[in-house]
């Protein structure tokens, strides 16, 4: 299995308001996509270990979605957790306060049937969408 990809972000807020935007369904659906032309409709959160997460991605003019669903393996409140997605693969997030921000860096399993690089700009432009709204909320 290739490496894991790494992103990462700088939110100008306190660790717990970005923990509580980041897991929150209320929030979640608020964030996660990455492009304006798409949405996500709903999101569920059920956070402890062997707990689903879900969320519906998709676009906007209903041409295309998709579900992500994932289960967690270990949460530390406030500082990181993993999840599994269905096909195996593994995410890790992981919040450090730094002064007046926090930095968020998530690490996750690629998958096979698109370029590294796509993969990775896909998912740091939802994080870059996550942080735009943390910090104008």
């Amino acid at each position: 299995m290739a490496s894991k990809i790494t992103i990462n972000a700088t939110i100008l807020a306190d660790k717990n308001k970005v923990w509580n935007y980041y897991t929150q369904p209320e929030h979640i659906t608020q964030w996660n996509f990455a492009d304006p032309s798409w949405h996500c409709p709903k999101a569920s959160n059920d956070m402890q270990i062997g707990g689903t997460y879900s969320a519906r991605m998709e676009a906007k003019d209903g041409s295309f979605g998709f579900e992500f669903e994932a289960t967690y393996d270990e949460i530390s409140d406030g500082e990181h957790f993993s999840y599994t997605m269905p096909d195996g693969r593994q995410v890790t997030v992981t919040f450090h306060e730094n002064d007046i921000a926090t930095d968020l860096v998530i690490a996750f399993d690629p998958e096979n049937q698109n370029p590294i690089e796509m993969q990775q700009n896909g998912w740091q432009a939802i994080l870059n969408n996550f942080k735009k709204y943390a910090e104008s909320h």
